[in-house]
């Protein structure tokens, strides 16, 4: 790993080093401001003493962080527009960098200090949205082509839908407990529980459900969120040091040898559906440019992209032999075709049978550009694991007490965990970055309202609040930090 920062300006190694600490930072925080949320239904309900609880929970993030992939990654990246993600530029990176994590961190911990569970998947989203609108201002390109606004809805959605599923789905799971098993000791509150039978814990089968499902909302909450700060670092490495990290430099010569087949195949794919394709993509006649300078994708520069990305792939057989400029131009390539490609997958027109086609060949082209090193997966799975393990007891008392007119009762901490890890462990399948918080402080009111419980207004206004105010306030934050360094830098 060292020597692939050796050679760097001062500067440059100076800028890296701070940019890393600052993602690591987020994780740590993410760590004890979202990870109270895993383990607050364990440690309210006694079932677990809070030091073991903490511990298991923050082991659990590590492992979910390492086994988790980088889909999720990847979509959080991928909410720039192509033409900011294929701009590499040191002082660009860092400007852009900075500014989202600083925003985010801000937010973070503001939200933490007052005990609001604020989801820190707003908070991340609102600050990449906040730098790609910046940008566009900055560079007269329309707000339109700002942000990659389909991924935007696409993830957007995925975070407004998954409280509402898991307050109805959490609610549903203890109207069942309740019909199943009306007079258990599962409805009782701890303070019930100690006061009536005089035990200080859960009922056995009770206590290990509500163990083992804090262990899987810890372990889907690493695989989740964890990968958006190794999408952050990811952006870190190839914004600053782009020659070393814009490829998969470990990449097996099969694995070149694929991605040149499907650039070929994605030529032929073209070639066959011509009649539908060839005005959009120029087929033919495609339109001349000065394809290795411009920052910016065309579909019309289809083929002649196709015919650059093969001309220098031609007889690679390890990345390492290409120079540090051809490497950062094979992205460039690749990331435009899989871009004109998803804007193909959209055309009227195409069979259902080509579009399967086309995402599979999609896929084959990007396996050399979505990648992490495995330090790097470490790194931020060891900064979370240990954020899990501080600053927790402000969030647990809000989950705990202050949603519920009265206090949890251990069905209804089961019932929210389960639905809590089951969502989000779906939202990892689809590669779909979703808000813990948000998901477990929706599941625990579902179960209130299903329990006559009733809920506390001051809290849910708070939280509402917190939910509706991240985005726009996140936005405003990086877009005017980003400014403010662009500005600095061109000056």
């Amino acid at each position: 790993m060292i020597d692939l920062f050796s050679g760097l300006d001062a500067w440059v190694l100076v800028s890296l080093l701070l940019a890393l600490a600052f993602v690591l930072a987020f994780e740590f925080i993410n760590g004890f401001h979202d990870t109270a949320n895993a383990v607050a239904t364990v440690i309210y309900t006694k079932a677990m003493p809070p030091h073991l609880a903490v511990f298991f929970s923050g082991v659990f993030n590590f492992l979910g962080v390492l086994l988790g992939g980088v889909g999720v990654a990847y979509a959080i990246v991928h909410l720039l527009p192509v033409e900011l993600l294929i701009n590499v530029n040191t002082g660009h990176g860092l400007a852009m960098v900075f500014s989202l994590l600083a925003a985010a961190i801000t937010w973070n911990l503001g939200t933490w200090y007052f005990g609001i569970p604020a989801s820190s998947s707003h908070t991340l989203i609102g600050s990449i949205l906040g730098v790609g609108l910046a940008n566009a201002l900055i560079n007269d390109i329309p707000l339109a082509d700002g942000v990659n606004w389909q991924k935007a809805i696409d993830i957007g959605a995925s975070l407004v839908f998954s409280p509402m599923a898991g307050f109805l789905i959490a609610a549903l799971v203890l109207i069942s407990l309740k019909w199943w098993r009306p007079l258990s000791k599962m409805h009782k509150t701890p303070e019930q529980r100690r006061k009536i039978d005089d035990k200080k814990h859960p009922p056995f089968w009770n206590r290990l459900v509500l163990v083992i499902s804090a262990m899987a909302v810890s372990f889907v909450h690493g695989s989740n969120d964890g990968q958006k700060g190794i999408g952050l670092i990811m952006l870190v490495l190839i914004g600053i040091v782009p020659a070393q990290f814009v490829l998969d430099l470990n990449s097996t010569t099969y694995q070149i040898e694929r991605t040149r087949d499907a650039t070929l195949h994605l030529s032929q794919f073209y070639e066959r559906n011509r009649e539908s394709l060839g005005e959009f993509l120029a087929l033919g006649k495609s339109v001349k440019g000065d394809l290795p300078e411009k920052f910016r994708c065309n579909p019309q520069q289809t083929e002649p992209t196709i015919s650059a990305l093969l001309g220098t792939l031609k007889g690679v057989a390890d990345y390492h032999s290409l120079p540090s400029e051809s490497r950062i131009e094979v992205r460039r390539y690749l990331l435009c075709l899989d871009d004109t490609a998803k804007k193909v997958a959209k055309l009227p027109g195409l069979a259902a049978r080509e579009k399967a086609d086309l995402d599979k060949l999609r896929k084959d082209l990007t396996t050399t550009t979505e990648y992490a090193p495995f330090w790097v997966i470490l790194a931020v799975a060891l900064a979370l694991g240990l954020g899990t393990m501080v600053g927790w007891k402000r969030v647990v008392l809000t989950i705990g007490e202050k949603i519920g007119k009265q206090g949890m009762t251990y069905a209804q901490g089961m019932s929210a965990q389960i639905t809590t890890a089951c969502m989000i462990g779906a939202a990892n399948i689809f590669s779909l970055p979703v808000s813990t918080t948000h998901v477990l402080s929706s599941g625990v009111a579902g179960t209130m309202v299903a329990n006559k419980s009733g809920l506390q207004g001051g809290t849910v206004r708070t939280i509402l609040l917190a939910w509706v105010l991240t985005l726009p306030a996140t936005v405003a934050l990086s877009a005017g930090l980003f400014w403010l360094a662009s500005k600095a830098l061109g000056s």
